[in-house]
């Protein structure tokens, strides 16, 4: 049985760092979203980007293998990505959307970084109202979460244990 990475964690708590990692080894989702791009990112790299009109379009033709709406845009994984990629970036409302046999094939890893070390990275991509909002949001959206299998903790984690320790959790689990 192949088990996909679902990574998720709060805004600034490392998501995108471990993806790039896994990116070198494995084959990474590319998320749909209706967010127009920050500077730097990457069309087809950081997401797909689309307008809202073509989001519904992949919704209402059941392209999509879980959709979510935060602080105010779009994301989903599509459904052929699902079928082809190793590793996803979601949500808990994302994750909430796999059916219980998709949920068993995954190995969720939940970044829980505190809030200084999130706020201090957040504050150096982007301005000070934008990091509260998304702090905030967060903090709804993250309420309760316990839907992982493995939470790092430590912001200055070593990515290759991390991995070694997925592969590990991930033979325990199909045993």
């Amino acid at each position: 049985m192949k088990r996909r990475i679902v990574v998720c964690g709060k805004a600034g708590s490392g998501k995108d760092f471990f993806r790039d990692y896994l990116s070198l080894q494995l084959v990474v989702d590319v998320s749909f979203t209706t967010r127009p791009p920050r500077e730097g990112e990457v069309e087809g790299y950081t997401y797909k980007y689309v307008s809202d009109r073509d989001f519904q379009n992949l919704l209402l033709g059941n392209h999509l293998q879980e959709h979510v709406e935060f602080n105010g845009w779009f994301y989903a994984t599509g459904k052929e990505s699902w079928i082809n990629s190793d590793v996803f970036i979601m949500t808990p409302s994302g994750i909430g959307q796999l059916t219980k046999k998709d949920r068993l094939k995954c190995t969720v890893v939940y970044f829980d970084i505190e809030l200084g070390t999130r706020r201090h990275r957040l504050e150096k991509r982007s301005d000070f109202d934008k990091v509260n909002r998304r702090i905030h949001a967060d903090e709804e959206d993250f309420l309760d979460f316990n839907d992982f299998d493995i939470r790092v903790t430590n912001p200055e984690y070593d990515v290759d244990q991390l991995y070694s320790l997925i592969n590990l959790y991930d033979k325990c689990a199909t045993q």
